[in-house]
């Protein structure tokens, strides 16, 4: 007969299951753009502030909501986390998100008359993010051309020079494509044309950062930023999927070294012994 308390297993199956340790819930620090979703799953968005005790949250539409900074009220990536106050910054030099000592106090220096052009809005934006300080404190403003057909003309309305020198960063800049057949023709002594060879700034971003095993090949005939969210089964506009992407990017470690030595080639390039 089975003891009393016991039940017919002779044990107790429910004081095991009591004794049983629990799955440890991660700390997560807050950063800015986290995404997250709130453990009620009504609410996702990304972190825009926090203080001791809440978070702020915004979603795609701009909606803000304020959350308590409560253990496992969260989700990232559908897995329950605990959000948490970074901690403080070590002693030390700062560090620019380029990986260069970052200046405190800093006053935008005077803009050089030299420029960096980019191929577009992302790509500018991107260079902004991780190379931003570094640009204020030597004065290089950076403009995007919107594609490079028309960049002989660009270069010669900027009539580059000692002084003025001008630094482009393109695209798929690849032996026998257009684009290294444009650079060709505009490249000189005060124009130093230099690229990458992805098809898209998207492709600069390691796969890992933003989730991914690895960019995936989209066929020809079909737009390139369209045929990746198909494929990686990413439910948004582009514009969602590029404030997602940028939104992973925290330093120069977050991109591969073929954009990043190109970005830091321009800007030597543009602040050289031969400008101003």
């Amino acid at each position: 007969m089975a003891t009393k308390g016991t039940g017919r297993y002779g044990r107790d199956v429910l004081a095991q299951a009591r004794n049983r340790p629990k799955k440890e819930v991660p700390e997560v620090p807050l950063s800015r753009d986290l995404v997250v979703e709130d453990a009620g799953e009504a609410f996702c968005g990304a972190v825009v502030g926090w203080d001791k005790a809440t978070v702020t949250l915004e979603d795609r539409h701009g909606r803000r909501r304020v959350f308590g900074l409560e253990p496992a009220a969260f989700l990232v990536d559908g897995e329950p986390v605990t959000l948490v106050r970074p901690a403080a910054a070590p002693r030390g030099p700062l560090r620019s998100a380029s990986g260069s000592v970052a200046v405190r106090g800093l006053k935008a220096r005077t803009a050089r008359e030299g420029r960096i052009y980019v191929e577009g809005a992302h790509d500018a934006e991107l260079v902004e993010k991780v190379w931003g300080h570094d640009l204020r404190v030597e004065g290089v403003a950076v403009e995007f051309l919107e594609g490079v057909d028309d960049l002989p003309a660009i270069v010669a309305e900027f009539t580059p020079g000692p002084g003025r020198r001008l630094g482009v960063l393109v695209d798929h800049l690849v032996p026998g494509s257009k684009e290294s057949r444009i650079a060709e023709r505009v490249r000189g002594a005060d124009v130093l044309v230099a690229g990458h060879p992805y098809v898209d700034v998207w492709q600069a971003v390691r796969p890992a950062v933003v989730g991914v095993r690895a960019w995936p090949e989209v066929p020809r005939g079909v737009p390139w930023k369209e045929g990746v969210l198909e494929a990686l089964g990413w439910r948004m506009s582009t514009g969602e999927a590029w404030r997602r992407i940028l939104g992973s990017v925290r330093t120069y470690a977050d991109l591969e070294p073929s954009l990043s030595g190109r970005v830091e080639e321009l800007i030597d390039f543009v602040t050289g012994p031969h400008g101003p």
